[in-house]
């Protein structure tokens, strides 16, 4: 990549303040594919005056222009999905058919859903005499995390533009790669001058000075909740606001009315995709006691025929998970859970049979899990299903709810209406009845230290405005 050293500031790929490099690492191999620069406060600075700048202009725009520059990137991403995802796959370790299908496609879905609501967003009510008109917020800093990158880039990004916001946008430096592309499809797409802005760096050089910066006015993050926390007391010296998307430890409820073995087996998918590396995860599948054994049988089988390799390897369902940090945590995460007393049925501690090397982890399943295990409570972000049991629906909906998170619930019957009477007594921000298609106009956000906001579609466009009411503009 010809741009891997520079960053996207005020429309041109620049090089940096001061030079400093880090290595991009392909977690298959263990070996650097890509060298990038690490940016630091200044060149913040630098793209945080241009996106003030250009904020001036952008935010007076019409819906048409708008609309006109999201159909554009729309058309140019489109054309380089098949680049797109051959970085992610290489970058972040993600299966190319998943990267291809999922990761890009991902991004795609939430461009489109950004047109698609721009062109019907009212963004001026008249409420009696008064006129309730919502408007760009400003200069946003946005901080992406490497897991699903291009979906939460353009779920951030997207209903930006749709706003009329101008940006600033830190990926992770574990993967970069896919924003620095995505930044060559802005400029390509003619998106003006200093309304999308690119900085590469850490969180302590970049993420910080954007937190920080007292001409930013929003800072749209997603990641862990320990950043989080971080990221929210930086900002608080200049009163922006901040909307984040954290960890999760979803609870996936398995009422006594169902097909175990469809629901289970679907568990098990839906807890390994991406490597276990997604924050809505459902890692705690409740059943009912007296079928427990019976549903571990079903997760050690589904487990088992789960494929772990290379990224780029034919015929593979899981590829490796980011980085050594990650990867260590996992196996600590596994070997705690036996020493607990979990009764692990599939995987467990180290590689898959035949690998030395790549950060790959055995997809694992844990049985006669309790509440107090640490497995039960620590998001692992692996392929790592624990199997806890339960005796009845007030039972159930109690041990759920018994985590710091709340991100996501999942909820299986075969009686609709039984399914829906529990999703009422979820504490999370989303719940997914029988484990339904992903809806990228569904809001996505979460309860308690899973954060606050909601992105996707028309919520992920209010975010970005702020409300202004005109007092007395209909009076005669």
């Amino acid at each position: 990549m010809t741009n891997a050293l520079k960053f996207y500031i005020d429309g041109a790929f620049v090089d940096p303040a001061t030079p400093k490099t880090l290595a991009v690492v392909d977690p298959s191999t263990e070996e650097a594919c890509a060298t990038i620069s690490l940016g630091s406060a200044a060149d913040v600075d630098r793209a945080v005056t241009a996106a003030r700048r250009a904020f001036e202009t952008y935010a007076l725009t019409s819906r048409e222009e708008r609309l006109s520059i999201l159909r554009r990137l729309l058309a140019v991403y489109e054309r380089r999905a098949d680049e797109m995802a051959a970085i992610i796959s290489r970058e972040m370790g993600a299966p190319l058919p998943f990267a291809r299908a999922s990761q890009v496609g991902s991004g795609l879905r939430h461009l489109q859903v950004a047109i698609e609501t721009l062109e019907r967003f009212s963004f001026e009510t008249l409420r009696g005499t008064t006129l309730v008109a919502q408007e760009p917020i400003g200069v946003v800093g946005m901080i992406t995390p490497w897991n699903w990158p291009m979906n939460q880039i353009m779920c951030k990004v997207a209903p930006a533009l749709a706003a009329g916001c101008t940006m600033v946008l830190k990926p992770s430096e574990l993967a970069p790669l896919n924003a620095l592309l995505f930044a060559e499809i802005v400029d390509e797409a003619g998106v003006p001058p200093g309304v999308f802005n690119l900085v590469n760096g850490d969180g302590p050089g970049v993420g910080e000075a954007i937190s920080r910066h007292p001409d930013i006015d929003m800072v749209s993050f997603t990641g862990s909740t320990r950043a989080g926390i971080l990221v929210a007391k930086a900002a608080a010296d200049t009163i922006k606001r901040v909307h984040q998307e954290l960890g999760g430890k979803s609870a996936n409820i398995l009422l006594p009315d169902v097909d175990l073995e469809m629901a289970v087996t679907k568990g098990v998918a839906g807890c390994f995709g991406n490597s276990g590396q997604s924050c809505n995860a459902p890692t705690r599948m409740f059943v009912p006691a007296d079928r427990h054994e019976e549903a571990a049988d079903i997760a050690a089988r589904a487990a088992a025929r789960f494929k772990v390799g290379p990224a780029d390897a034919q015929g593979i369902d899981l590829g490796p998970v980011i980085g050594g940090a990650q990867y260590e945590k996992i196996q600590g995460l596994i070997d705690t859970a036996i020493a607990e007393g979990a009764r692990l049925v599939a995987g467990g501690p180290g590689r898959p049979d035949g690998m030395n090397r790549g950060y790959f982890i055995r997809p694992t399943v844990f049985a006669e899990v309790t509440p107090d295990m640490t497995i039960a409570r620590e998001e692992v972000f692996g392929p790592v299903l624990s199997i806890l049991s339960y005796e009845s629906e007030e039972d159930v909906s109690r041990l759920a709810n018994d985590t710091v998170y709340g991100l996501a619930s999942y909820i299986q019957s075969a009686d609709p209406e039984r399914a829906r009477r529990m999703a009422r007594r979820m504490r999370s921000g989303n719940v997914y009845l029988n484990y339904p298609a992903w809806d990228p106009e569904a809001p996505f956000g979460g309860y308690k230290q899973s954060g606050n906001g909601r992105e996707y579609g028309v919520f992920g466009l209010e975010s970005f405005l702020e409300i202004k009411g005109i007092v007395g503009y209909g009076a005669a």
